[in-house]
């Protein structure tokens, strides 16, 4: 069996550091108590609407609330400052990479990633070639997801750049801790999040073309019907900010415009949550709706800062992941703070071998995939699954990446039973701009099934305050 990280209690049973301030009001409260919190805490949720939207067989477009836990996820100063430097080196690599593969390909050239695993991929973007973008900035917001797995070490186990979604929870999840239990944050000193949105605003504009000085900022959505619209129209609240859809942009002259009751408005930023297929119906998919004819050229000639830039997908595809240590040698010359999961990339003989000898053992997902959808569990799947899976691997190798089943850590948690372990995930969102930042924390998914690794809110995943301690 094996071992597998508390949060919260060492493998002697003893509480951690961190956590003992909260373990001893833990202790002093009444089970009551905490049982009449947690309803106020689906009332205060039910009434702000914080949902989303469930696709696939049984449950399209279905809206749901997403569980949320009063237990947090703590993180001690000095683990945080690890973190922190870890995912600032990898964003800044990452980024280098999307510039270069767009412009000189010197990582190519220098023969570190194989041409056709970037200029073959689906998420490479040709119309990108040659396109110069503010401060040389692709991934204006980025979402790592960190697993904790172990004797307690932090691995990076997907890096989020197209459209990275869930920050809205983690300041709804930090305001509604605050509101139920504020004794909890006068006894210790626990880092804010809730100046994201500032933080975010500041970045945005950061990097607007033509050195503007009060650069117009908006938030684009698909719409109402997209599973994540609750979080772009509360980002465009909190940061004072217009949501927009494409109907309500126009371009002119290569230069992008809002509709208002006052007449055309130039717009200098555009925070898009938007597929770059679905952006402008000139230039990617003809039959878009959602999209502003134009956008593109206006993007080309400089005249709009589109956040996240066109094209980051190629960095955040999982056939690209297993090179961003390499990425990280040859445009920051370090050796990476935080590693990689071990990945077996299936397009190679040996590794397709293997893993095809190994599948009960492995996490098999596919280099498109996202939510959980399309993976095999190996510990967790029947034959059948496995057979099946086997078969579609054996048809389409190159689709797929597999890794060892992870101990992801556990953190205390509410359920039908009391307190029991729940594996948990971290998300920390890291802004890119003149400077890289990013808050302290992020978003911590848990997978609210016993025994369960699989955190996404669709797969029936819940999410949990997440406290860095100041000291």
């Amino acid at each position: 069996m094996k071992f597998i990280y508390d949060e919260m209690r060492g493998a002697d049973g003893g509480i951690r550091a961190s956590y003992k301030s909260f373990a001893n009001w833990l202790e002093s409260t009444s089970p009551e108590v905490i049982a009449r919190k947690r309803r106020e805490a689906d009332l205060a949720f039910h009434r702000v609407g914080i949902t989303f939207a469930v696709y696939g067989e049984d449950n399209s477009g279905a809206e749901r609330l997403i569980p949320f836990d009063i237990v947090p996820r703590i993180i001690a100063a000095h683990e945080w400052r690890q973190i922190e430097a870890g995912l600032r080196q990898r964003v800044k690599a990452l980024n280098a990479f999307l510039h270069d593969v767009y412009h000189d390909q010197n990582i190519i050239k220098a023969g570190r990633i194989p041409a056709q695993q970037i200029l073959g991929n689906a998420q490479y973007r040709k119309e990108m070639l040659g396109v110069d973008v503010p401060g040389n900035i692709y991934a204006h917001i980025a979402g790592i997801d960190l697993v904790r797995a172990g004797e307690g070490e932090y691995y990076v186990l997907e890096d989020n750049l197209r459209t990275p979604s869930g920050v809205s929870y983690m300041l709804e999840d930090r305001k509604m801790m605050m509101r139920l239990f504020p004794e909890l944050f006068s006894r210790q000193a626990i880092a804010p999040v809730e100046h994201y949105p500032d933080l975010l605003l500041d970045n945005l504009r950061s990097v607007a073309p033509d050195n503007e000085s009060y650069p117009n900022v908006v938030v684009m959505t698909p719409g109402q019907f997209n599973s994540a619209y609750f979080e772009h129209a509360f980002l465009a609240q909190q940061m004072g900010v217009e949501l927009v859809e494409g109907h309500d942009l126009f371009v002119q002259d290569d230069t992008v415009f809002m509709r208002t009751t006052h007449g055309p408005r130039r717009v200098h930023v555009i925070y898009r949550r938007i597929d770059d297929d679905f952006l402008d119906p000139l230039a990617f998919r003809k039959d878009s709706a959602l999209g502003v004819p134009g956008l593109f050229a206006a993007y080309r000639a400089g005249r709009v800062t589109l956040a996240n830039a066109v094209g980051t997908g190629i960095a955040d595809d999982k056939a690209m992941y297993m090179h961003v240590p390499e990425m990280i040698r040859f445009y920051c010359d370090e050796e990476p703070i935080l590693s990689n999961v071990p990945t077996h990339d299936l397009s190679k003989s040996q590794d397709l071998q293997y893993v095809l000898e190994h599948l009960s053992e492995l996490v098999v997902k596919e280099v498109h995939g996202s939510g959980g959808y399309g993976m095999l569990v190996g510990p967790a799947a029947s034959k059948d699954e496995i057979r099946l899976f086997r078969e579609k691997i054996i048809a389409e190798p190159a689709r797929y990446i597999a890794q060892p089943t992870l101990a992801l850590s556990t953190c205390p948690t509410f359920v039908e039973s009391g307190i029991a372990p729940r594996h948990i995930d971290l998300r920390p969102f890291v802004l890119s701009g003149k400077d890289i930042t990013m808050v302290p924390g992020g978003l911590t998914r848990v997978a609210l099934k016993e025994g369960s690794l699989v955190v996404n809110s669709s797969q029936g995943g819940g999410t949990k305050d997440t406290w860095v301690l100041e000291n």
